[in-house]
C-alpha cells in the first residue's frame, strides 16, 4: 500500500530526543496505549535504554504533529533478540499504510544498528496479519497484556 501522506522519519536514541521530541512521543502514546485502549504504566524504565523512531508529515494538513512512534531495545534488554515495541499510529491517520512503513522502516534502522538480529515483538494478536506481512513469524499462544490479546511474534533476516 502506498502511503498517502510523505513520511519524514527521525531515528534518536533516548539521550539525544528534545524535550519536546519526548514530550510528543510520550504524548502520543499516552492518547493510544492509555485514553483508547486502557490503562496501564506505558513510560517505563526500557524507554531510557531505547532508541526511537519518530514520525511526522510536515508537508500534510497534519502540520508537525507527531503521527507514528515506536521504540527499539538491542539484544539482551527485553529479550535475547533485538525488540521492537510502542508501535504506535495516531487514530487519524489509520488505514493509509503507514503502520506498515513505520514498522519496516524500524526493521531497517535495527538492521542497521544491529546488523543480522532478529527481532521479537510483543504483538496485539489482531495485528498477527500485518507483522506478518513484513516476515514476522508467530511463536507463541495468545495470552493477554494488560487486558489485551496478545502473541510473541519473531522476525529472522
Amino acid at each position: 500500500m502506498t502511503t498517502r501522506l510523505p513520511m519524514q522519519w527521525t531515528w534518536k536514541q533516548f539521550e539525544d530526543l528534545t524535550p519536546h521530541e519526548l514530550h510528543d512521543a510520550l504524548a502520543l502514546r499516552c492518547r493510544v496505549f492509555i485514553l483508547e485502549q486502557g490503562p496501564y504504566q506505558d513510560p517505563d524504565e526500557y524507554d531510557k535504554r531505547s532508541w526511537h523512531l519518530l514520525g511526522r508529515a510536515p508537508a500534510s494538513s497534519h502540520g508537525d504533529a507527531l503521527l507514528a512512534t515506536l521504540r527499539i531495545n538491542g539484544p539482551g534488554v527485553i529479550y535475547p533478540e533485538a525488540a521492537m515495541g510502542r508501535v504506535v499510529c495516531a487514530p487519524e491517520i489509520r488505514g493509509l499504510g503507514i503502520g506498515l512503513e513505520l514498522v519496516s522502516e524500524g526493521i531497517a534502522q535495527i538492521a542497521r544498528v544491529f546488523p543480522d538480529q532478529s527481532i521479537r515483538i510483543s504483538a496485539q494478536a489482531h495485528l498477527q496479519r500485518m507483522y506478518g506481512g513484513l516476515g514476522f513469524q508467530t511463536v507463541s499462544d495468545e495470552y493477554l497484556e494488560d487486558g489485551i490479546p496478545h502473541v510473541e511474534m519473531l522476525y529472522v533476516p
